[in-house]
């Protein structure tokens, strides 16, 4: 059996400051025809980096990083999966921030991208530590609801149901269904509309 589980995740941080960075922002409408998933990495933030070369996207420090750190109300707006996916594609494997569009947060906890909330003044220590250390690691404890870096741990929070999720491999449900397979058969066999009454 595979482990989906996502207890922790530890790797450099990339600094992304600003509230509500809608979903437009993270991958632009025109991308959301494309018939998969793949390519989604290569265009995330693509408006945002073409208008500011300095985009943190774009900076050679952060190439490689694996835990966003954003604002207040991050991937608010539209409730496209697209947004998620392209994080995940470009290596992202948590976020941590002040708070999440709904509809977002759902969408990243149904790819198994944690998003863990901190309190304002923890977030902008975070940012700005982040900024000036980009080859440190972060280390982001889902399991114990806690966000580490430079020596300092900070209390995180993240809803006890996509908390369970992702700390068993839960969130995964294909693997879900794989392992209930037997299950559901025995189901199947004993439903007389499939049995042929």
């Amino acid at each position: 059996m595979t482990d989906y589980a996502r207890r922790r995740i530890a790797g450099r941080g990339i600094p992304l400051p600003g509230n509500d960075i809608d979903t437009d922002r993270i991958i632009p409408a025109r991308f959301l025809k494309e018939v998969t998933f793949a390519s989604m990495g290569e265009h995330v933030f693509e408006d945002a980096r073409k208008q500011n070369p300095e985009h943190p996207f774009n900076s050679p420090a952060y190439q490689g990083a694996s835990v966003l750190v954003v604002g207040q109300n991050f991937g608010c707006g539209s409730s496209r999966e697209h947004a998620p996916q392209a994080l995940m594609r470009w290596g992202i494997g948590a976020i941590v921030g002040g708070s999440y569009g709904e509809i977002f947060f759902g969408n990243c906890a149904a790819n198994g991208i944690p998003c863990l909330a901190i309190e304002a003044a923890d977030v902008d220590w975070l940012l700005r530590s982040v900024e000036k250390n980009p080859r440190e690691a972060l280390d982001v404890d889902v399991e114990r609801q806690e966000v580490r870096f430079l020596g300092r741990t900070i209390r995180a929070r993240i809803p006890d149901g996509a908390r369970n999720q992702l700390v068993s491999g839960a969130w995964n449900a294909m693997s879900v269904l794989l392992e209930a397979g037997d299950g559901i058969e025995r189901t199947a066999r004993a439903l007389p509309y499939v049995s042929g009454f």
